[in-house]
């Protein structure tokens, strides 16, 4: 997701990595009114939020690809190098805290 604004008549004018103000909204990095307002932008700042936006996607991507070859048995996790072994373990143990404090919010659903 990356945030847009728009002019008056709805085309969208700016791309961000996040709101720049209460007009701004996230949009899809695949919609094809984003794609064509960057055909024709002359920012390199718009293009690179925009690729900024891919690679933070990408990388979940790559992610679950190893997670799925050590699953398979294709690969060991202790094959992969000890940098890439360090960023999977804490980016499983952010995923943990992040879905722990989502059910802690969840089950205090009724409460009040």
């Amino acid at each position: 997701m990356v945030y847009v604004s728009r002019d008056q008549h709805g085309k969208i004018t700016g791309v961000f990595n996040s709101p720049q103000h209460e007009n701004s909204h996230a949009i899809s990095s695949q919609a094809p009114e984003l794609l064509e307002f960057l055909g024709q932008s002359k920012r390199q700042e718009d293009v690179q939020t925009l690729l900024t936006a891919s690679d933070m996607a990408m990388v979940r991507v790559i992610e679950d690809l190893v997670n799925t070859l050590i699953d398979k048995g294709v690969i060991l996790f202790t094959d992969l190098p000890e940098a890439a072994r360090d960023k999977l373990l804490q980016r499983k143990k952010i995923r943990h805290h992040l879905s722990s404090l989502d059910n802690l919010l969840s089950d205090d659903e009724g409460v009040l």
